[in-house]
């Protein structure tokens, strides 16, 4: 039957700091030595989050607008800045037209073009049909309820609607990476009876390859003033759906005589007004330590935090919940169903009710080796039997029609 080819649009780049861009190199490094399918990838030119494929390694420059990875040839998209908030959906609108043009040009029959996220719909109608008229298909991937987001206004908020509805009503096949948001596509779009199917987002289990007394590891640890398994850890950008407010405010009333390690992106304004409500910046315990962009140590940092919290309330499967029940023991979640769908039996929960986690936080605090460590296990066990990277890409094999 041929090569097929795969278009995917919607992350900025490839292995940046993102869900959409790990999912990217993970997927192109699994499928490397697959010559039934060809990936082409969008990527952003400029701006905010642009892609570098200096910092990518593997990656192979061929001119300004290209370069290889693996077997995916990779295409940059230039983005007027001035558009502000509007960027998103130029880019995705350049990258689709830019797709569409390719296909023509190198005369490609039935393409796949995946797009991930819902930022176009009220402008798919046109596009689609241009990829129907090839033989093509349009696969989307919902990203979390975007138009739940706090830092969203409220006209904003309608267009991410909006345009949801349009991607789903449109879409020929919806890749949803939790069953939580298949469950929210099929019952808020029942209407259009849209064609959903479920493949987690991926993780892996591998310790890290840095040794306890690695040089970077123990600087790391020595400049944020903090102690092997005497932390507890979050990981995440410092936006409100994230609760970092909750997660702060309990820990301040936990007696816990551990340290709290936040490693998120800098947001001065937000910081500031979370220190007038909270007074956090007389806590010694709780530590902003920056952000952490090499993996091996990220993992290495969570591999020996006491526990972690997550507290993530809008999105599917989150990449940093995976990443910590991959490489820590204990964690402590918010009782939401996302989360509870992927952690299971294999975590601790809370709400965001006065005292609750503050609570929780005692309780692990006094908790037995052998309980931890068998928490440890099963959070592992969960990784393994339902997100690891192989398992995912045999799926989208499945989904692309090659097996």
């Amino acid at each position: 039957m041929g090569v097929q080819h795969v278009y995917i649009i919607g992350a900025k780049g490839i292995g940046n700091y993102g869900g959409y861009e790990t999912f990217l190199q993970k997927l192109v490094e699994y499928h490397q030595d697959n010559s039934d399918i060809k990936y082409h990838i969008a990527c952003k030119a400029n701006g905010k989050g642009y892609m570098d494929e200096k910092k990518l390694p593997g990656a192979i420059n061929v001119d300004e607008k290209h370069f290889t990875y693996y077997n995916a040839d990779c295409f940059k998209i230039e983005v007027p800045e001035q558009l502000g908030s509007a960027q998103a959906i130029y880019y995705d609108l350049a990258a689709f037209k830019e797709c569409i043009r390719q296909c023509q040009q190198e005369n490609i029959k039935n393409p796949i073009i995946y797009i991930l996220a819902c930022r176009i719909g009220p402008f798919m109608g046109k596009y689609v049909r241009q990829v129907h008229k090839m033989g093509g298909k349009v696969f989307v991937n919902p990203d979390g309820h975007e138009w739940k987001r706090a830092k969203w206004s409220k006209p904003v908020r309608w267009y991410w609607k909006t345009s949801e509805a349009g991607m789903v009503k449109r879409a020929d096949l919806l890749v949803c990476d939790s069953i939580n948001i298949e469950k929210y596509i099929q019952d808020e779009y029942a209407k259009y009876q849209p064609t959903t199917t479920y493949i987690a987002y991926g993780s892996d289990i591998y310790p890290s390859k840095l040794a306890d007394n690695d040089e970077t590891f123990v600087k790391w640890l020595t400049d944020k003033q903090l102690k092997p398994f005497k932390y507890y850890l979050v990981v995440g950008r410092f936006v409100p759906e994230n609760n970092f407010e909750t997660m702060i405010r309990e820990f301040m009333k936990s007696d816990s005589k551990k340290d709290f390690a936040i490693i998120t992106t800098q947001d001065d304004v937000f910081l500031n007004e979370l220190n007038q409500k909270l007074g956090f910046k007389n806590d010694k315990r709780i530590k902003f330590v920056g952000t952490v962009y090499n993996s091996e140590l990220l993992k290495k940092i969570r591999e020996n935090s006491y526990g972690y919290f997550h507290g993530h309330s809008v999105g599917g499967t989150n990449p940093s919940l995976l990443e910590a029940l991959g490489s820590t023991k204990l964690n402590l979640l918010l009782d939401v169903g996302f989360n509870k769908e992927v952690g299971q039996e294999a975590a601790l929960y809370w709400s965001k009710e006065d005292g609750d986690l503050a609570k929780l936080i005692n309780e692990a605090d006094n908790m037995g080796q052998a309980e931890i460590e068998e928490l440890g296990k099963k959070a592992k066990q969960r990784i393994k039997d339902a997100y690891s990277w192989q398992f995912i890409a045999d799926r989208y094999e499945e989904v692309f029609n090659l097996k």
